[in-house]
């Protein structure tokens, strides 16, 4: 028996998953999910354009990823072409658009992981690469190593073929702005801001295969090389097709010290594991002790809601040692997920079961 339900655990975490509400047993289906940073984003602190403005940004990204996926394409492929779209709105604080370092520049970070081997890349402190996403690819394809930083990583660069600019390509005056009150008034980051400033993606596709990145400029005013969750596997970006993709954003520190996206996708494995374990105990055995009937993978799954109660759990963790943030998931279950402990987060979502969401205020809105 134990050899018959490791068999169909198997099978459904490499494969995509099955018997859910609207599926058939073993119908394919997509699953994807973006955010552009979480925080202290309150109805009444925006004007109708700027709504506007942000939920349309937020949908192409969306469509981005989604067309991707409806079509037949990867999860990798997904994700990047929507934090690309992402890294290039300055509304976002990836890419163009990115905050200031104290020293008036703009360093990125990225990371990006592959479900189906946990290859990863990552880099940090970059200044002249257009999409530090892509050079996350680049980093993951070559393979010689996950984490690069700073002249390092520009030298890495320098061997590819992604677009480069210069540093001043990236300012906006607005996170100009940003940084000069921050030093007059001596505030924080998040004085000034109001939110983390991270975008990040998750998928599922239809090979069952996910994936997960994360981009920013980190913190405004960030000094002595700062790095945050984002970059970081397992703290903001963590992908694995026997459990979850992660994408976070959030105070980094703390989501450093809990491992956010590794602990979620952890937690959600073993709670798989626990409802495999439940499902043999409650088959009835014969007299010769041989159970009378298999449980198969397509009558096993994790809700929404379950899933969305690990993530909060952990998130509650991060609270308890002063932090607060978000997370999106997808699994091989089929729903995309958001979990934050902050007003507001700016996402959105959408799966092959028809759901489709662009979302900024709290749960409820």
């Amino acid at each position: 028996m134990r050899a018959i339900l490791t068999l169909a655990l198997a099978t459904i975490l490499t494969a995509p998953a099955a018997a859910q509400e609207g599926y058939d047993p073993g119908e394919p289906r997509w699953s994807f999910a973006i955010h552009g940073g979480a925080g202290t984003i309150e109805r009444a602190s925006m004007t109708a354009e700027q709504e506007a403005d942000y939920r349309a940004a937020l949908d192409a990204a969306l469509e981005a990823g989604e067309d991707i996926l409806r079509g037949g394409g990867s999860a990798m492929d997904a994700v990047t072409a929507a934090i690309t779209l992402m890294e290039d709105d300055p509304k976002f604080n990836a890419g163009r658009g990115a905050v200031f370092t104290w020293d008036g520049t703009i360093e990125h970070d990225a990371a990006l992981m592959d479900g189906r081997d946990r290859s990863a890349g990552a880099v940090t402190g970059t200044s002249t690469v257009r999409h530090p996403i892509l050079l996350a690819r680049e980093v993951m394809r070559d393979g010689r190593h996950v984490f690069l930083s700073g002249a390092g990583a520009e030298t890495f660069a320098d061997g590819t073929r992604l677009e480069r600019v210069p540093n001043a390509w990236f300012r906006t005056e607005s996170r100009l702005r940003s940084l000069e009150r921050l030093k007059a008034e001596q505030l924080s980051a998040i004085d000034v801001d109001y939110k983390y400033g991270t975008v990040g993606a998750v998928a599922l596709d239809l090979e069952g295969n996910m994936a997960a990145g994360t981009s920013t400029g980190g913190l405004t005013g960030k000094r002595w090389g700062r790095i945050g969750d984002a970059p970081v596997i397992g703290a903001g970006t963590y992908a694995d097709n026997r459990s979850c993709a992660v994408s976070a954003t959030g105070a980094g520190e703390f989501f450093i010290r809990v491992g956010v996206a590794q602990e979620i996708c952890t937690r959600l494995r073993f709670a798989w594991e626990d409802l495999l374990e439940e499902a043999e105990a409650s088959v009835p055995r014969d007299q010769l002790g041989f159970p009378e009937y298999v449980v198969h993978a397509s009558e096993l799954w994790l809700e929404a809601g379950e899933i969305r109660a690990i993530a909060d759990d952990v998130l509650a963790e991060v609270e308890d040692l002063g932090g607060d943030g978000g997370v999106i998931v997808v699994s091989p279950f089929g729903p995309a997920v958001f979990s934050f402990n902050t007003p507001g987060m700016y996402r959105a979502r959408s799966t092959s079961a028809g759901m489709r969401e662009v979302a900024i205020y709290g749960v409820d809105e």
